[in-house]
């Protein structure tokens, strides 16, 4: 197969989404919809991608840096908006003197799939084309370019706002997604003029140009519309996020996991959940989240690039980001695994815990209002309600160590740096500020004064 060149173009402003991030930076479960977009296209393992970008192009390139898209990009810079064909040619100083196809996509088509540019790509060829053009069929074409046939060839596009009254009742439209030989592409660019309603270089023009040029100009319609839906607005990128999140919930069910409520579970693209796991209503997996078989994921729930292992059970309004869970481990309701934690098997953190950088050792134990932060918690230790470790005197965080089997009684105060050897046991209301020996009991409480007679005496001062 011929080099497949990639070109995104990514330099509009978006105005109607009225927002100071770029419209190809918005997201839909998880993903940015320039992301999207390069994924889409990565299975074709192109020559080369190359971005347009012009409106905060460095808030786009920053953005694409960290993403998970792997490829080398190579970003071109569109200064003035001056329609797609002016854009497209700005990718002639990376492009020119190469050989192949370019296949043309537009950045804020989030749906497209990479069967389809597949199916685009081998029609091109066969048809030996200069040019082919993605189409579909749609009740309502409002807003997009009508594709005119002659002789059940194409043989224009006309814009909307260029069309006749006859022009727009046809029902097939331009996609904005195309394939170019790429050997006449920019001299045909060239001879493109601005005599439209805009005054802008509009690339369906091309196809016009290689008509009189005896090239070949070919289509090929989508099956589903939806895929060549764009996104220019907050409401659009809402509908299109339901479509992806009512498509993924059912893959999700048809690999065996109970979503009690799709219309109410936002699962991101990248999250994989193991086969019998129930997810309650207004659950929220997002980023790289691995979920186990056989879990429960409770209402209000929320779970971000974390990994959770099998037989889980997640209660209400529990969050947990950037963390490790066990297997059989119960959690919630109200806790809070914060980044850098690691609960192990069969541990308990309950109702109002939080865990901040903190390991939990397998079979523990913080079943109440506690605040454990970098700490390590051993094996089959309790830690009673209203325990904290205070991890931070004003400039440094420091370390918390408790070993196996320790008993930490209510209300206590663990003043790090400090260890509690393993089999201690705090008494409650202890501030500890001394390492424990192993097997011994820590007091750390003042001497309580019992005054006889105080409310009496205190009511007759009064």
């Amino acid at each position: 197969m011929d080099d497949i060149h990639v070109v995104v173009l990514a330099a509009g402003k978006g105005t109607r989404m009225k927002s100071q991030v770029p419209k190809v930076l918005h997201r839909i479960s998880g993903l940015s919809l320039i992301e999207r977009v390069l994924l889409t296209a990565d299975p074709l393992a192109p020559a080369s991608i190359t971005l347009v970008v012009g409106h905060e192009a460095d808030q786009i390139k920053t953005a694409l840096a960290r993403s998970v898209v792997q490829r080398p990009l190579q970003f071109v810079t569109q200064e003035q908006q001056l329609g797609t064909g002016h854009a497209l040619l700005q990718a002639r100083q990376v492009l020119e003197g190469k050989s192949g196809v370019v296949l043309l996509l537009s950045g804020d088509v989030p749906l497209l799939t990479s069967n389809t540019l597949r199916s685009l790509i081998d029609t091109h060829l066969q048809s030996q084309a200069a040019a082919t053009v993605v189409t579909a069929e749609m009740t309502r074409p409002f807003g997009y370019g009508r594709i005119v046939r002659t002789s059940g060839r194409i043989a224009r596009i006309v814009e909307e706002r260029d069309a006749s009254p006859a022009q727009r009742k046809i029902t097939e439209i331009n996609s904005g997604i195309y394939a170019f030989e790429l050997a006449p592409l920019f001299a045909a660019l060239d001879s493109i003029g601005t005599a439209n309603n805009q005054g802008e270089y509009y690339l369906p023009d091309l196809v016009g140009i290689y008509r009189k040029q005896k090239r070949t100009v070919a289509t090929w319609t989508v099956e589903r519309a939806e895929e060549i839906r764009g996104i220019n607005s907050r409401t659009e990128l809402a509908e299109v996020s339901a479509m992806v999140r009512q498509q993924r919930n059912e893959e999700l069910m048809a690999a065996g996991v109970t979503l009690i409520d799709p219309a109410t579970t936002y699962v991101d693209s990248d999250v994989v959940v193991g086969a019998d796991t129930v997810i309650h209503p207004c659950v929220f997996l997002e980023g790289s989240t691995r979920i186990g078989a056989a879990c429960e994921i409770h209402s209000g729930a929320r779970i971000v690039n974390s990994t959770i292992g099998d037989r889980v059970c997640v209660r209400n309004h529990t969050v947990v980001t950037d963390s490790t869970v066990g297997d059989g481990v119960f959690l919630g309701p109200f806790a809070h695994i914060r980044p850098g934690s690691q609960v192990g098997d069969d541990a308990h953190v309950g109702n109002f815990v939080e865990l901040k950088k903190t390991s939990l050792g397998k079979g523990a134990k913080a079943n109440h209002l506690a605040y454990l932060g970098d700490a390590t918690v051993g094996t089959a230790t309790n830690v009673g309600a209203g325990t904290i470790t205070c991890n931070y005197d004003g400039e440094t965080k420091h370390q918390t160590v408790i070993g196996d089997g320790v008993f930490v009684g209510s209300n206590s105060t663990l003043v790090a740096p400090v260890t509690l050897g393993d089999g201690a046991y705090i008494a409650a209301g202890s501030a500890v500020t001394k390492d424990v020996p192993a097997g011994a009991l820590g007091i750390g409480r003042a001497r309580q004064e019992n005054k006889e007679g105080w409310r009496e005496k205190r009511r007759n001062k009064a």
